[in-house]
């Protein structure tokens, strides 16, 4: 078993508008750092998998179909051919929305360092969707 963070954030809209804004694999370039260079399609006829580019080369993203659970999880493929599951969902909170992603530290790839990085960067992304969903209609 791999060691993990659950990084969570609050986001004052409820949790089927979070959803809508985040489900679609374009929106992930508005707010995630890792996938901002962005995103081309990989061929895929139901718009699942997807090619990132970046600085450390391509790599490709398989996304959870669109569903009614809030489950937004997607698997990230290194260039060596490593995949790192990434599970992140959008659950109700009250009126608005938790949004979470669990980061898993593999052994091979990560020191303490490293790790909290990583962890700090989710949650600067995490931090961003926030801005950016609650910034919908507000004049």
């Amino acid at each position: 078993m791999f060691e993990s963070r659950h990084i969570s954030i609050r986001i004052h809209k409820p949790a089927a508008e979070v959803y809508a804004f985040t489900r679609a694999p374009e929106s992930f370039t508005k707010w995630a750092a890792g996938l901002a260079s962005g995103l081309t399609r990989d061929g895929d006829p139901n718009g699942l998998q997807w090619i990132a580019h970046g600085p450390g080369g391509d790599v490709k993203v398989r996304f959870s179909p669109e569903n009614s659970l809030g489950v937004l999880d997607h698997w990230v493929t290194l260039p060596d051919g490593t995949e790192l599951y990434m599970p992140l969902r959008v659950v109700a909170n009250g009126e608005g929305a938790e949004v979470g992603l669990t980061l898993f530290r593999p052994a091979t790839m990560y020191d303490d360092a490293a790790f909290d990085r990583d962890a700090a960067a989710v949650a600067r992304d995490l931090a961003k969707l926030k801005a950016l969903v609650e910034a919908q209609g507000k004049a």
